[in-house]
């Protein structure tokens, strides 16, 4: 992708909503931003509706049910800001993996990695816009259609997450075989690992051109490494894909806030807020002040209400966000969930919690 392929097309509606931009680098807000992970989910009747007897994948593919889909929480709820519905694992799918969503099993490699030897069958130079055009052009009609209402985040899982799943040829507790990898085998790791972090630049650059006003890496199996496996597995290569998006943009002119999402890394916390992202997202095992104290201001910071809080009555939601907020502060903080959405959760209870965090923090700034 060159530099001429990363100018933007200028004939977009214009943003209305800023909040979640501004809050992402650090700046003054009339009341803090909120959004959710999963926020267009099966939580919601009407997201069901769409997605019944279709392949999960085959819905991934269609630009208009994509767009659609993310649409759907915005015409519910009062959120900050829309993320566009895809699956991290379109990227091992673009490098020529096959991946099934399987009812009741979830993602399913037909042919996972066993050995480095496999790494052959991997298409290492992806052309992203051939294999991943269709999530830039459900990006392009969602910028479109949500008419500048609230900014549109792009995503992709980590190389360390997208790794795990190749081995693992889906879900698992322990991760035990991507990680024999990690230790019996660390140079073809490094090889995977940045032959992933190849394809995640061109991708997210991709999402850039094509509309996406703020990326999302989520590095979702962090929590499975230690902290030396974290230092040399995980962190480098979020850094290396924050510092190569940055300044292939830079050099375009061009300027997007990134978010990272280590779940369970509370030890690469210090690492993570100088890793070149605006904003550090938190799952709900760690203390916002305590996150504050140890970002030392130097990132905004994402989350980190338990998803579980969410089937509590209305008015401890509302409770248990004020405390939240306070703890975090309402300067450079994006309120969202320490995970995403559950499948069997009341939309009412998701839109308490949007509300909630609107309310407090309105009336935390008013007070300042």
């Amino acid at each position: 992708m060159s530099k001429n392929d990363l100018i933007i097309p200028m004939d977009f509606p214009k943003l209305k909503n800023d909040t979640f931009l501004r809050a992402a680098r650090g700046e003054e807000t009339e009341h803090v931003p909120v959004w959710c992970m999963r926020q267009a989910g099966r939580y919601l009747p009407e997201f069901r509706e769409w997605r019944e007897g279709k392949d999960f994948f085959e819905t991934c593919r269609s630009p208009e049910v994509c767009c659609e889909l993310t649409l759907q929480p915005l015409r519910r709820f009062p959120l900050d800001a829309a993320i566009i519905f895809s699956d991290i694992l379109v990227v091992p799918q673009a490098m020529g993996m096959k991946v099934q969503m399987l009812t009741g099993k979830g993602p399913t490699f037909t042919e996972p990695l066993k050995e480095p030897e496999d790494l052959e069958r991997l298409e290492a130079k992806v052309d992203v816009h051939k294999e991943l055009g269709y999530v830039f052009k459900a990006i392009t009609l969602t910028r479109h259609k949500l008419e500048g209402k609230v900014p549109l985040i792009g995503f992709t899982g980590a190389p360390w997450t997208l790794m795990s799943y190749m081995i693992e040829g889906g879900g698992s507790v322990t991760q035990s075989k991507a990680k024999r990898w990690l230790y019996r085998y660390p140079e073809a790791s490094h090889m995977l690992l940045k032959m992933l972090a190849d394809v995640i630049v061109e991708y997210l650059l991709g999402q850039v051109t094509a509309g996406a006003q703020a990326l999302q890496v989520f590095e979702s199996h962090a929590g499975i490494l230690g902290p030396v496996e974290f230092k040399e597995f995980s962190l480098p290569y979020l850094r290396d894909i924050a510092r190569r998006v940055k300044d292939r943009l830079k050099e375009a002119g061009q300027d997007v806030p990134m978010i990272v999402f280590a779940k369970d890394a509370h030890y690469g916390l210090e690492d993570l807020s100088q890793s070149n992202y605006e904003v550090v997202g938190l799952d709900w095992t760690i203390d916002p002040q305590s996150a504050r104290e140890r970002t030392g201001g130097k990132v905004s910071l994402q989350g980190n209400m338990d998803p579980c809080a969410l089937y509590a009555p209305k008015e401890r939601i509302s409770d248990i966000v004020k405390k939240m907020v306070a703890g975090f502060g309402t300067r450079g903080y994006i309120a969202n969930l320490g995970h995403g959405l559950y499948p069997d959760m009341e939309p009412e209870n998701v839109g308490a919690f949007v509300e909630a965090v609107h309310q407090h923090s309105k009336l935390m700034i008013k007070q300042m």
